[in-house]
């Protein structure tokens, strides 16, 4: 090969290097393609607060009870319905017991749930399990954390059935 074409091609490797560095910046944020619709739609006269295609646009998960996933919510409910409920808020997500026994058990627990997500994924369960004499075992916390999400895949296959 002779060097002629060793350094055309070094070249142009170079320029092309060059080239893509030199496309960044700042990303450019549009309207959504509805907004931009309604304004040449809607040029001079007042826009309707709905029209006819709001029936047509995206909605959000059936799923969710305010920003919670609905099955990991109700299955928390249920795993530990043995535990008095103290407060509940499911638009932050929030379940708070009281201490309580389970069935065939001996040591009284209490719990704090926190749903933080509307996504039926293990990321969206936080359990704090209390005993009276402080924390509950790593092990005992991942066994109801197990139990609720099992409880919640399965409310969700009711569902889709029907």
């Amino acid at each position: 090969m002779d060097h002629a074409r060793i350094r055309t091609g070094f070249g142009l490797a170079l320029i092309g290097a060059l080239a893509a560095g030199c496309g960044g910046g700042e990303p450019v944020e549009t309207r959504p393609a509805s907004e931009i619709a309604d304004d040449i739609i809607y040029q001079d006269r007042m826009r309707p607060q709905s029209t006819l295609f709001d029936f047509f646009r995206n909605r959000g998960d059936a799923g969710q009870v305010g920003a919670v996933n609905k099955y990991i919510w109700n299955a928390a409910l249920e795993t530990l319905d043995f535990l008095p409920v103290q407060s509940v808020d499911p638009f932050t997500g929030v379940i708070t017991t009281g201490f309580g026994t389970p069935p065939g058990g001996g040591r009284a627990y209490r719990a704090t749930i926190l749903v933080n997500d509307p996504a039926l994924d293990a990321r969206s369960l936080n359990l704090a399990l209390m005993t009276r004499s402080g924390p509950a075992s790593a092990e005992t916390v991942r066994a109801v954390e197990d139990a609720i999400l099992t409880r919640a895949r399965q409310l969700r296959q009711q569902d889709s059935r029907l």
